[in-house]
């Protein structure tokens, strides 16, 4: 693009429909008049004046006034020979006479924030990174997302690992021991939580300035880029956490941004988040639809991005989220339904899934508000997955009570099939579920030492097993009785002890088993993937079912979560010769070896709906899967 050249960008921009906006806005390398330079471009419709101070000027606001361009909105400049990592700001005057030091919405890196004044940006130049994923690329765009194993990685960057003197892994090492680690482990992604540019480490990324900017915290964009191109050479994909629902109210960004709210509602009841005390993004705003699909895009086409997981979509969905009665206005049609941002996600979508069809994009929406996973088309929001946190909140809670009163709440493992097939799901076990005391994984499980590893190799039978694609959050695979904290890492040390090693290796080789399994992933969406065999069996905490792919080959998963051992159980199954695929009472699991058969027959006798059985022993705490095998 000519730089030069902006009338139409500038248009798009101003109807909504620029989604790659950061060509045209912020920092970019350019030559003009055959003096190499950077040309610099940012949206204040309302300020007085704008210049460009930074570490070439000392951060003089005399010293390079921006012209308005033809929108009378926009101020251009180009600055000759400037070098790359240069700071820079924008000193914007406003109407009423206040002069702002605002970092560039636009910019692509930034300082690292290390104090309250380490928040400029830093010019740099994206182009010349050499990607080597084509082969993995070309694979993705054949792939059916919906019939293939998803089985999720969720990571904190900042935080898997640290270094002895409490430093951070860079991208490039991460490129690495992560992707080594993930790889070994069997997952097919990785998410990452916000790695966008945030000042605040205790807002875990989801208080961002830099929306086009990658955290300079563990390197510059380049590394970033390297680390995911390495994890695509592993053939695992990566997906990144993305805030567009709010904004911290950080003086130098986007917070009022031209000396009046910008990026932000300027309605009183919808500018302001004050549970999390941070502004809302103005959906309504045809640049901030530009602003925000443009950042989504950069993602996907600069970071060979695979996905996106979109954070908060129930606050931006509700006008009276987290509010009041007599906090909130309603709509033009007297309900508590955001018209725009509801507006906003369908265009979000429509857009991505334009220019990249096999993309993931995922929707963190806590309620029950319908068909968010089907095209706009047909009036949903078009998403194409969604997070089930109903299944998560009543797993949770199943697990965390003492197997003594299961019974009473059975209907919370059983409860979710009830709705399993009206959206696509993932499952998530995410790090908002091991923090602020709700305690780790491991740590939710009632019982002594040895019984509470047993219940997470259960639970995770019966999760892996259930209808949804999965995510786990790091150290809930080592049983990391620690809740996460984001200043440190992650405990491996703890494999050095057996139980741990051992429930390490027991979620590998399920993961591995449920990668090459199609029954436990290839029929998602309808009852053809899935049959109950014993769904009532509450007062002995007992839970059968299978799942089948399309072929007709089933896996058959039975699960007692009870205190107690079962001896002399009756299921009832299709006729027929049945393999143990996966015992979570295994010995190399950490379980005691008690579950020892390895093939059932089944006889004619009748139960459980069926005509044909077989008959078992199951200790407790076990999880067991049968493949039919004739």
């Amino acid at each position: 693009m000519d730089f030069w050249q902006t009338d139409l960008p500038l248009h798009l921009f101003h109807h909504g429909e620029n989604f790659k906006a950061y060509e045209l806005m912020g920092a970019h390398k350019a030559v003009v008049n055959k003096k190499s330079g950077y040309v610099f471009r940012v949206w204040a419709p309302r300020a007085q004046s704008v210049s460009v101070v930074g570490e070439f000027n000392d951060w003089n606001p005399d010293s390079h006034p921006m012209k308005k361009m033809i929108d009378n909105e926009t101020f251009e400049l180009f600055i000759p020979a400037l070098k790359e990592f240069t700071a820079y700001k924008y000193c914007i005057k406003t109407e009423d006479g206040r002069t702002l030091f605002k970092a560039d919405p636009y910019a692509f890196h930034s300082e690292t924030p290390k104090t309250e004044s380490s928040n400029a940006s830093k010019l740099y130049d994206l182009s010349g990174f050499k990607w080597t994923d084509k082969v993995y690329l070309d694979k993705q765009k054949h792939k059916n997302i919906y019939a293939s194993p998803i089985n999720v990685y969720e990571v904190n960057l900042l935080s898997w690992k640290m270094h002895d003197d409490g430093t951070y892994y860079t991208y490039r090492e991460l490129a690495v021991e992560l992707v080594d680690y993930v790889a070994k482990m069997g997952y097919t992604h990785v998410e990452f939580m916000p790695v966008t540019e945030h000042p605040f480490d205790g807002s875990w990324g989801y208080q961002v300035t830099g929306y086009y900017s990658i955290t300079s915290r563990l390197g510059t964009p380049h590394d970033f880029m390297y680390l995911v191109n390495a994890f695509h050479k592993a053939d695992i994909g990566v997906i990144l956490d993305w805030v567009p629902a709010h904004f911290p109210k950080d003086a130098f960004g986007l917070y009022e941004f031209d000396g009046k709210p910008l990026y932000e509602a300027s309605q009183w009841d919808r500018m302001e988040n004050r549970g999390w005390g941070t502004r809302m993004f103005d959906f309504g705003r045809k640049e901030v639809v530009s602003f925000l699909i443009s950042s989504a895009m950069f993602f996907l086409e600069k970071f060979h991005i695979d996905g996106l997981r979109v954070d908060a979509v129930a606050s931006m969905l509700y006008l009276d989220y987290d509010k009041k009665e007599g906090e909130w206005v309603p709509n033009i049609y007297g309900e508590n339904k955001n018209l725009e941002a509801i507006a906003f996600l369908r265009r979000l979508n429509e857009a991505v899934f334009s220019f990249f069809p096999n993309i993931l994009m995922i929707a963190e929406e806590s309620t029950a508000w319908p068909i968010i996973t089907r095209p706009t088309s047909m009036g949903g929001l078009g998403f194409n997955y969604k997070w089930n946190m109903g299944w998560m909140n009543d797993v949770l809670s199943y697990i965390s009570t003492n197997p003594l009163f299961r019974k009473y709440n059975h209907n919370k493992l059983t409860f979710s099939m009830m709705y399993a097939f009206s959206e696509n799901y993932v499952l998530p076990i995410s790090h908002d579920e091991v923090v602020h005391g709700k305690a780790s994984l491991i740590g939710k499980m009632p019982g002594e030492y040895e019984e509470k590893f047993a219940a997470v190799r259960s639970f995770m039978g019966y999760m892996m097993a259930h209808p949804g694609k999965k995510l786990h959050f790091m150290g809930s695979e080592i049983g990391q009785f620690k809740e996460w904290n984001y200043k440190e890492g992650i405990e491996f040390f703890l494999t050095q002890y057996p139980l741990h090693a051992k429930l390490q290796t027991a979620v590998r080789e399920l993961n591995e088993l449920y990668k090459t399994t199609p029954a436990l992933y290839e029929i998602e969406d309808s009852w053809d993937g899935f049959e109950w065999l014993a769904p009532d069996d509450a007062d002995r905490n007992f839970l059968a079912f299978q799942r089948k792919d399309k072929a007709g080959n089933a896996v058959v998963v039975m699960i007692n979560f009870s205190g107690s051992d079962y001896y002399g159980y009756r299921l009832g199954l299709p006729k027929g010769k049945y393999r143990v695929i996966y015992n979570s009472d295994s010995t190399r699991y950490g379980g005691k070896g008690n579950f020892k058969k390895l093939i059932f027959n089944t006889t004619k006798t009748y139960s459980h709906g069926k005509e044909y059985s077989i008959f078992f022993d199951l200790p407790k705490l076990t999880c067991v899967y049968l493949k039919k095998i004739n």
